[in-house]
């Protein structure tokens, strides 16, 4: 498909993967056309959140093969959301091979080489049983569906103003480092609040101290510091971010940057000089300034991409589309 898609607006595809477990065990999956399903009114996912999911990307070589990239990783994760929630886990193979099925299904909707786009793929589990009482549900469905996006941004991305929000996006001990739900429900009300004061995202803090950046909305936060070092925070409650990682590994391997995983003040910005936001939907999306307490923190790179940043997104995103060699077994060949 040749068709310019934009952002991140669902588009319905061809075939959708489901997978219900009952009785103490999976059934063997199946694809299916509708892109509808129906629950029973008592799912846990409805009113006790029980429900977790991953974020992937399907994209196309310049020679037509289609790739996924580390999704053996998003398995594990994925078994790790599931583990917190008290759900079933899906084996790492059964869950690649059900991506891969959903993918090859809707390959017409893989986006050609060389338009900045690509196929979204939402892995996610709900408890659907019927329950009253607040306990894991007996019944769960796995289910893959993909579609089409585009870029976050038209052209290069330009660095954005962000705001430290007042709320906690997790409690010290609670569900942050899995990517469940009720994590983005949380989240809503802090971005709508930043949004209407005129900044693009927000900035959330430690929920023990607020004095340390623990994530920047849903995305992992990281700098370049004046010495020439990567730094993101650590922290038992921050997202476990595989764009993250790979960015680390480049980091280190292929830029010889110094990387450390730190505690990064809010009131100590000033060694910072190229501040980005990463995730699987916009990559790196760059950071202008933060804003705290009504004082403005104004990065070096504030009005383009700083020069490090661009490097690590230009050799992340070219792996990804298979310009550049996979440097530590990250892609899966579909086709």
């Amino acid at each position: 498909m040749s068709s310019k898609y934009q952002s991140f607006k669902y588009i319905k595809t061809n075939y959708s993967y489901i997978s219900v477990y009952d009785n103490q065990k999976w059934d063997e999956g199946k694809l299916q056309t509708s892109d509808k399903i129906s629950i029973p009114i008592s799912s846990t996912a409805l009113h006790y959140g029980q429900t977790c999911f991953e974020g992937m990307k399907a994209y196309r070589t310049k020679e037509g093969r289609i790739q996924l990239f580390r999704p053996e990783d998003n398995a594990r994760r994925f078994q790790e959301s599931c583990e917190r929630l008290v759900m079933p886990t899906i084996p790492v193979d059964v869950f690649v091979e059900a991506v891969k099925k959903t993918v090859l299904a809707n390959e017409s909707f893989v986006p050609d080489y060389g338009k900045n786009q690509s196929l979204y793929i939402r892995p996610f589990m709900i408890g659907v049983g019927d329950n009253v009482g607040v306990k894991p549900s007996p019944s769960y469905m796995f289910i893959i569906f993909v579609t089409p996006v585009g870029t976050y941004f038209d052209g290069p991305a330009k660095p954005v103003d962000m705001l430290v929000s007042t709320y906690d996006r997790a409690a010290p001990e609670g569900t942050g480092a899995a990517k469940v739900g009720g994590n983005y429900g949380a989240s809503l009300l802090p971005k709508e609040h930043a949004k209407h004061l005129g900044f693009a995202d927000c900035i959330f803090l430690d929920p023990k101290t607020h004095t340390k950046i623990e994530e920047a909305g849903t995305s992992n936060f990281f700098g370049i510091t004046k010495d020439n070092t990567y730094i993101t925070p650590t922290s038992p409650s921050i997202l476990n971010s595989i764009t993250n990682r790979s960015l680390k590994y480049i980091a280190k391997n292929m830029l010889n940057l110094q990387v450390e995983e730190k505690d990064i003040y809010i009131d100590q910005l000033d060694a910072i000089i190229e501040a980005g936001a990463c995730g699987t939907a916009a990559v790196i999306t760059p950071i202008a300034s933060i804003t705290f307490n009504h004082n403005k923190h104004i990065f070096p790179y504030h009005q383009e991409m700083g020069p490090t940043i661009k490097k690590l997104h230009d050799i992340l995103t070219k792996i990804q589309v298979g310009d550049l060699p996979d440097p530590n077994h990250w892609i899966t060949y579909i086709k």
